[in-house]
């Protein structure tokens, strides 16, 4: 428990110290966010506002994590690790696509088939691995069972190990996809997503807490937990919950810093590496219900524009169609927030009466 507190304290300081550093040296070499001029007229104001901030929010977390452990005196595990890979490895792609477009000025980084080039190839090295180093009990950091709140009994291996291990592999990049494009789509108003993603990372730490405590390893019953390096993920978890924590501040209504891509696909990746580390794979998207929701307003909007001619909202993702209903953006994103601590609070019980119900 030690470390995770540790983990939380360092994470949020670093962020909120390293933060206004961060941004005047943003500020100096001229990097802001480029506006689209067909958004909300309001947000023309935000013209030149520092962007890829998620480069603290990434350093906190990764720097959190090895100073816990540096204090507690504890060793690295594969989990921890590799979660925090794929978190870096999809960070890296989103920092080329903001610096491709604050360096050029235009709205456009990295077109869609790089994004997804790089985002897939990052998925594929984290789900390859994610199913090696066993430990003594032969636990890996990931299940070829598809999960809800634990392991279902859906084998992705069924026909054997080449096919479960590709099998595995799609299902892992769909997942990673999801989270990190929910996270993007929803990084539109100030502070929306980061208050979003310190409340999914705070369930995250209660979860895998919870796992650990009753792990099969040390408290062995009918409704243990297979979960390998249960309290790595939550000093993981923690980190990451830290750090927007303390970003936030910085990024909250009139923000003096965006977190840009570098930030919205790294905490994406997070939260899809806790998600599959955990076993609770189909449980994210109950915890994370505000980014599904934002993510269906846009894929409704396509799909209606292209086979009616006419859009199903004034502007998508959905927080801009409220904006354009005459909500003010502070009204948009306290309340988006209220919606999400409840499909939090919603995912946290279904997780919890899971195991009452079967340990009855």
């Amino acid at each position: 428990m030690k470390g995770i507190l540790v983990a939380a304290a360092f994470s949020l300081v670093i962020s909120l110290l390293g933060t206004p550093l961060f941004i005047k040296f943003l500020v100096r070499r001229g990097y802001g966010q480029f506006i689209r001029d067909d958004g909300p007229t309001s947000h023309h104001t935000k013209r030149g506002t520092p962007t890829m901030g998620g480069a603290v929010i990434l350093a906190a977390t990764l720097g959190a994590y090895g100073l816990a452990h540096l204090v507690t005196l504890t060793p690295l595990t594969a989990s921890g690790v590799l979660v925090l890979f794929l978190m870096a490895g999809l960070g890296l792609v989103g920092f080329l696509d903001d610096f491709i477009k604050i360096s050029k000025q235009r709205s456009l980084g990295l077109r869609s088939k790089e994004k997804l080039l790089g985002q897939t190839l990052v998925g594929i090295i984290f789900a390859v691995l994610a199913l090696q180093f066993p430990n003594e009990q032969f636990r890996t950091p990931a299940s070829p069972f598809i999960s809800f709140v634990r392991d279902t009994n859906i084998n992705l291996a069924f026909a054997g190990t080449l096919l479960g291990m590709l099998l595995f592999v799609i299902w892992a990049n769909l997942m990673i996809a999801g989270t990190s494009n929910g996270v993007n789509l929803t990084d539109g108003l100030d502070g929306l997503a980061t208050g979003v993603s310190t409340m999914v990372f705070g369930a995250y730490v209660l979860i895998a807490l919870w796992t650990f405590n009753q792990n099969c390893q040390t408290n062995p019953g009918i409704k243990c937990y297979e979960v390998r390096d249960s309290h790595d993920l939550a000093l993981v978890a923690a980190a990451g919950m830290g750090a927007c924590f303390g970003f936030l501040w910085w990024n909250a209504t009139p923000a003096k810093i965006f977190m840009g891509d570098t930030g919205s696909l790294a905490l994406g990746g997070l939260m899809a590496g806790l998600a599959i580390t955990t076993r609770t794979e189909l449980l994210i998207i109950i915890l994370g219900g505000m980014f599904v929701l934002e993510t269906l307003s846009v894929m409704a909007q396509v799909a209606s524009f292209k086979t009616t001619g006419k859009r199903v909202l004034r502007m998508a993702p959905l927080h801009h169609h409220f904006e354009m209903v005459g909500w003010n953006e502070v009204t948009v994103v306290v309340r988006f927030w209220i919606i999400a601590g409840l499909f939090v609070a919603l995912g946290l019980g279904i997780f919890y009466a899971e195991w009452v119900v079967g340990s009855q």
